[in-house]
């Protein structure tokens, strides 16, 4: 006999009617940038909005397609193409490169751009080098590439974001059935077709959830897109609002944005929909590798070594060497530990606050089992699809609103104006952190749950334990790698947070990221060596869990398959892979 425990089984109504009422009240604070977004957007711009109809919205929507259609053409064909190479194939240094695949996750697209934007220069190394070999004194006599073009920006973004394909697609791979791809090789087909016939299309669920989260990586970016001459949508918006001070037209900008990544939202899910097949033949013997001699296994050599210079090697190898001259010439600037402070202190205080809400939320799903909890649970996720421009808009108005409210109320009762508490003080960015990334706590402690019967909560409550003490002495303790997995993600992800950072800060607060993007603007790319450094040694973290994780195949799937249309980033989940039902003995 089949039993469900419920909430009201285990806590009682009024517990099971607290948890619900809190988790609205969650899940309201999410959506409430977006529902003042489409207010402001309602004000209407005055008379700049035919200008930005005609001359504005035009081009950052054309720019935005193009992008993300190169993005998106350029990370499926490297990361699937890489994770059936390391799948199918056998040759020397594959299991380095299982890993070092994805070290270009550490490096934020900007501070790419940044970087190339250097290398790349007419009087940079790399094209001093070649006058050099070649004879030629004038630069304009030496043709190279123009990085400042929308195929550099493109290209630039790739070598970054293909990583978020490799990773779920390889992991899908290994996921299939060994028989399956030997039927087809007994029946006379080349490994070639076998790939592009029978692998390929198992693996499209897989491929859509990396590319859409490439995708969407893509379209929150600002400063590679701004450095590099695209005028994306998320740089339109930041135009917008920051030099034309008119914050309903920008609003106007993020609400057809944000209907961009809801399309990009949807047609993952398309793609996801039939993925119960591939969970089922995770169990089952998976395909012996071609190993690969002599000149086949240098050209695998070779073509898995090009990513990762590109991403990964030439970008930290021109930090360490620009890092290195500064603090060698006047050490780290106060203005840089600052910096660090204000960055380490805003990412903790999110951080936890994101830790605790997500693992309330998810909880709350558990508990209650139902339609209205898990409603709530993904409205309390869908921070991640909201680009860090489109939540700043958002957020500002209504914050805004809250503090003077609040200064008012103050001031009356005590006679002292206390200024901005929110916006003024930091809070409006450690919001705007908790709404982008509560998905990952939230999507990781739902993914460990669901491996844990929920017939553990009732034993605990039949031998006297209280509905705290259930959390605090099975839950917590089963979860804490989930937990820790998901905060570590967290803490890195808002290190890195550039649009809601630059847009939401207070005045005279600089993070690492916004001293970055000063310095870039002014054109001086290797003062801000010593902070990009930093962002990208933070970011390795993460990757060295990811890589780890890559190695079984079914975690490292379920890190970018399970929530991700709610919007985890770069996922360090543990569960079952999508699809997975508990058997009737754990309901």
């Amino acid at each position: 006999m089949n039993i469900t425990w419920t909430g009201a089984a285990l806590f009682g109504h009024k517990g099971e009617r607290r948890w619900l009422l809190l988790s609205a009240l969650v899940a309201a604070l999410v959506a409430a940038p977006v529902i003042a977004l489409a207010i402001i957007a309602a004000q209407g711009s005055g008379d700049l909005w035919p200008h930005i109809l005609h001359n504005v919205f035009p081009f950052a929507l054309r720019d935005t397609m193009l992008l993300l259609t190169g993005v998106g053409i350029i990370t499926i064909t490297i990361g699937a193409g890489l994770a059936w190479l390391l799948t199918a194939y056998e040759f020397p240094a594959r299991r380095v490169f299982e890993w070092a695949l994805l070290l270009p996750l550490a490096v934020p697209t900007y501070i790419v751009a940044y970087v190339y934007l250097d290398l790349l220069h007419p009087t940079g190394p790399v094209q001093g080098t070649l006058r050099a070999i070649l004879g030629i004194t004038n630069p304009r006599d030496l043709w190279f590439p123009e990085v400042r073009s929308m195929a550099g920006c493109i290209f630039l973004l790739s070598f970054v974001l293909y990583p978020y394909v490799y990773l779920s697609t390889r992991a899908m791979f290994l996921m299939q059935a060994g028989s399956i791809l030997e039927v087809a090789r007994t029946l006379g087909a080349s490994r070639r077709r076998v790939f592009f016939s029978v692998a390929l299309p198992l693996a499209r669920p897989a491929i859509a959830v990396g590319a859409s989260l490439a995708l969407m990586e893509a379209l929150n970016d600002i400063g590679a897109s701004e450095f590099l001459g695209i005028q994306t949508m998320s740089v339109s918006i930041y135009a917008t609002w920051v030099n034309r001070t008119n914050l309903p037209g920008a609003a106007q900008i993020a609400l057809a944005m944000l209907a961009l990544v809801v399309s990009l939202i949807l047609l993952e899910r398309w793609a996801r929909r039939r993925q119960r097949y591939v969970s089922m033949a995770q169990r089952a013997r998976r395909a012996t590798p071609l190993k690969l001699t002599g000149m086949r296994a240098a050209l695998a050599i070779l073509i898995a070594s090009v990513p990762v210079t590109f991403g990964f090697l030439m970008p930290a190898a021109y930090l360490v060497v620009e890092a290195w001259k500064r603090i060698h010439q006047a050490g780290i600037s106060a203005e840089v530990w600052h910096a660090i402070f204000n960055t380490m202190s805003m990412a903790v205080a999110a951080t936890l606050v994101a830790v605790v809400i997500g693992f309330f939320v998810a909880y709350t799903a558990r508990l209650l089992r139902s339609q209205s909890s898990d409603a709530l649970l993904r409205i309390s996720s869908l921070g991640y699809a909201v680009p860090g421009t489109v939540l700043a808009i958002g957020l500002l108005t209504p914050l805004a609103a809250f503090d003077n409210a609040l200064a008012d109320v103050i001031e009356t009762l005590f006679n002292v104006s206390p200024g901005l508490i929110v916006t003024g003080t930091g809070a409006a960015l450690i919001y705007a952190y908790v709404v982008r990334f509560l998905a990952i706590s939230a999507g990781g402690v739902e993914s460990g749950l669901a491996k844990l019967p929920v017939s553990l909560d009732y034993a605990s409550r039949t031998l006297g334990e209280t509905a705290g003490g259930t959390i605090r002495r099975v839950h917590l303790p089963l979860l804490r790698p989930a937990i820790g997995a998901a905060a570590l993600l967290i803490f890195v992800d808002c290190m890195k947070e550039l649009p809601a950072t630059l847009l939401l800060r207070p005045l005279n607060f600089e993070t690492l990221a916004t001293q970055l993007y000063g310095e870039a603007a002014r054109g001086v790319y290797e003062d801000g060596s010593v902070a990009a450094l930093a962002i990208v040694l933070f970011g390795l973290v993460p990757v060295i869990v990811l890589a780890r994780l890559s190695r079984r195949p079914a975690l490292a799937h379920d890190a970018l398959a399970q929530g991700r249309t709610a919007g985890i980033e770069a996922g360090l989940l543990q569960g079952e892979p999508a699809g997975y039902s508990p058997p009737p003995a754990e309901r």
